[in-house]
């Protein structure tokens, strides 16, 4: 089955190639581009995160705005990220010693630079991840829940958020499996997470889907960073809804319900974005601000001298 080229060229001479899976769908549902296997199995990791709020919210978390963003982040450690964090986990009473992710140092290179050069080191904080666990955590606490054992896959919480996974996607889990934040992964395929991602979309007002939707469309820097690619993504095209995951992967969702999912088959993220923009494409979205991200430049000696482009 055909699979979504992206070259990398450098000077004229194609230097890398990546391949990608696509499935994109219509505001009814309909299918629009299939490429690769997308009923396989998929990683799709914290392109999962609106999921894991969604069953966070259904639990009686009550976040919104800037701060339900950064539930559903992969954040860049900027200080208004760690800034938010501190105030979830304060809401719920707990310190930073609760968070379960690992320890890391800011994606963002100012800010890393800064802790580094301030003494400071990896932290929990900083991870990325921080804004869901901190999520997780307040949920904990709301419920009566064990906040010690918030990771484990028994845990009521975790329990909440695979039932959530189970519903939107309309999948059985097939497997499931560890992420690098220590949260539970699940398995699904890509038609799988549209079909999630499109009940975003096409959410009510009032709804927590909608809450989610709302939240990550009005603050794409809390969803990500200020300079990230994701961020540049949701600003350029209103009405989308968009999260990025580990190894490679993509989905989104505008508010008439089309939505896709991306994945690249090697993990290089380098390659998602122009990806994304194909996909975009091909369900009729258009823009001057879509024709930079579609082929970011290859740099040598500090300037451009190629650039990665979907073939």
């Amino acid at each position: 089955m055909e699979t979504l080229v992206i070259e990398v060229v450098r000077s004229g001479f194609v230097e890398s190639v990546h391949r990608a899976r696509v499935f994109a769908a219509g505001p009814d549902g309909s299918v629009v581009a299939v490429y690769g296997p997308v009923d396989a199995l998929a990683s799709p990791r914290s392109s999962m995160k609106p999921l894991q709020a969604l069953g966070m919210l259904r639990a009686g978390l009550d976040l919104d705005g800037e701060l339900l963003a950064l539930a559903c982040a992969s954040h860049s450690g900027e200080a208004f990220h760690t800034d938010g964090v501190r105030k979830i986990l304060a809401g719920a009473g707990l310190g930073e010693e609760a968070l379960g992710c690992p320890a890391d140092l800011p994606e963002h290179a100012g800010s890393r630079r800064q802790v580094l050069r301030s003494g400071g080191e990896a932290a929990r904080i900083t991870m990325n991840c921080s804004g869901k666990h901190a999520a997780m955590l307040a949920t904990c606490v709301l419920n009566g829940w064990p906040t010690a054992t918030y990771l484990d896959p028994a845990h009521p919480l975790q329990r909440e958020i695979r039932a959530t996974v189970t519903e939107l996607t309309g999948e059985r889990i097939a497997a499931s499996g560890v992420d690098g934040c220590g949260a539970p992964l699940f398995f699904v395929s890509m038609v799988g997470v549209v079909r999630a991602f499109r009940a975003f979309g096409t959410a009510a007002q009032g709804t927590p889907e909608r809450r989610i939707a709302d939240a990550m469309r009005a603050h794409p820097l809390w969803t990500s960073g200020t300079e990230r690619p994701e961020a540049a993504l949701m600003r350029a095209v209103p009405g989308l809804m968009l999260k990025a995951g580990a190894e490679g992967f993509d989905a989104f969702t505008l508010d008439d319900g089309r939505a896709a999912a991306i994945k690249i088959e090697d993990g290089a993220a380098r390659a998602r974005v122009p990806a994304t923009v194909a996909a975009l494409r091909a369900l009729g979205v258009t823009g001057p601000e879509l024709d930079g991200l579609a082929a970011p430049p290859v740099l040598g000696g500090g300037r451009p001298v190629g650039e990665i482009r979907v073939r």
